[in-house]
C-alpha cells in the first residue's frame, strides 16, 4: 500500500487560500478587453518569468532526471490545461460568471470516471453521494440565469470542454508529482500551456503587444493570484491528495466568482444561489471527510507503461 506523504502545514490552508486566490480569475478576465487567448498566454508568460529564478536556483537536479517519458506527459498536461484557460476564458464572454463556474464544477466527475479507468481507483459510494451533493448545489448557483439558447449556450459549451480538459491536466499531474517536484512540474506545465497558446495567436493573428498598462496590470494580476495562488497548490496538493479530492476542493470557486461578481461586476446573487452555495460547501466537506478515511490504491500512483 502506498501512503501518501505528510503535508508540512495543515492541508486545509492551503485550499482555502487556493480557493479563494482561484475565485478572482474570472473577475480578472471580465475586467480585460484583450482577446481571451492573448490573456491567458500573458498569464502564464508571467507566471513562468516569476518562477524561473527559484527553479534554477533549487531545481536543477530535479530537472536533469526527467525522462523522456516525463516530458511528453508535460507536454500534454501543458497542452490540456492550456486548452482549458482557452475555453473556459472564452466562455466567460458570452454567459455569466456564475453560469461559466458552476459548469467547470463537473470536473471532479471527469477526474473520477478517469482515475477509476486509468488509476483502477476504488470510491466509497458515500464519496460518490457527496460529491453529487456538492456539484447539485454549484449547478444550482448558475441555474437562475443559463441559457438554453444563442450565446450564453455557447458560452456553457466552451465551459464544460474546459472542465474536461482540466480534468485530463489534473489526472496527468497527479502521475507526475509523485516522483518530480510540484514546482518543476507547474513551471514546464505552464510554460508547454503558454506555448500551446502563443501558436494559437501567431496562427488566428492575435496582437501580442500593444496593449495599454491597464491590460498588463490585470495579466500580472492573473498570474500572481489565481495561477501561483491557485493552480500551483493545487498541483503541490496533488502530492498529499487523491486528484478528484482536490477537483473537489475547488467547487468553491463558483460560490466565492458568484459572490465577487456580485460585489465587482454588479451581477446578481439570488436566494436560490446563496442556497445552493451552503449546499455546495456541505458537499465538499463530507466528500473531503470520506476521502481522508479511505485509502488509496497502489494502482492511482502510477499510469500503465507507454
Amino acid at each position: 500500500m502506498n501512503h501518501n506523504p505528510r503535508p508540512p502545514v495543515p492541508l486545509w490552508l492551503p485550499l482555502m487560500i487556493g480557493i479563494v486566490a482561484i475565485s478572482f480569475s474570472s473577475i480578472f478576465v471580465r475586467w480585460s478587453n484583450a482577446p481571451v487567448s492573448v490573456i491567458a498566454m500573458y498569464r502564464l508568460v508571467l507566471t513562468t518569468i516569476l518562477m524561473l529564478p527559484f527553479l534554477l536556483m533549487n531545481h536543477r537536479p530535479s530537472m536533469r532526471r526527467l525522462s523522456r517519458k516525463d516530458w511528453l506527459l508535460l507536454f500534454w498536461s501543458g497542452f490540456a490545461l492550456g486548452l482549458h484557460f482557452l475555453l473556459w476564458m472564452g466562455s466567460l464572454r458570452f454567459t455569466t460568471v456564475a453560469s461559466s463556474t458552476a459548469l467547470l464544477t463537473l470536473e471532479p466527475i471527469f477526474v473520477l470516471i478517469g482515475a477509476c479507468l486509468v488509476f483502477r481507483q476504488r470510491t466509497h459510494p458515500l464519496a460518490v453521494a457527496s460529491m453529487l451533493t456538492a456539484i447539485a448545489g454549484a449547478i444550482m448557483i448558475g441555474w437562475g440565469d443559463w441559457g438554453w439558447g444563442g450565446q450564453a449556450l455557447l458560452g456553457d459549451l466552451l465551459s464544460l470542454l474546459g472542465a474536461l480538459a482540466v480534468a485530463f491536466h489534473m489526472l496527468i499531474g497527479k502521475n507526475l508529482v509523485q516522483r518530480i517536484p510540484a514546482f518543476v512540474y507547474s513551471f514546464f506545465v505552464f510554460a508547454f500551456a503558454a506555448a500551446v497558446l502563443a501558436v494559437y495567436n501567431v496562427g488566428f493573428g492575435y496582437a501580442m503587444i500593444g496593449y495599454e498598462a491597464k491590460e498588463w496590470g490585470i495579466f500580472l494580476l492573473l498570474a500572481i493570484v489565481p495561477t501561483l495562488f491557485g493552480h500551483y497548490l493545487f498541483n503541490w496538493l496533488l502530492k498529499y491528495m487523491k486528484p478528484e479530492s482536490v477537483s473537489m476542493s475547488v467547487l468553491g470557486e463558483p460560490l466565492g466568482a458568484a459572490l465577487l461578481a456580485y460585489l465587482l461586476l454588479g451581477e446578481s446573487v439570488t436566494w436560490l444561489q446563496a442556497a445552493a452555495g451552503a449546499v455546495l460547501l456541505l458537499g465538499v466537506w463530507m466528500f473531503l471527510r470520506v476521502s481522508k478515511k479511505e485509502p488509496q490504491s497502489e494502482a492511482a500512483t502510477a499510469l500503465p507503461p507507454a
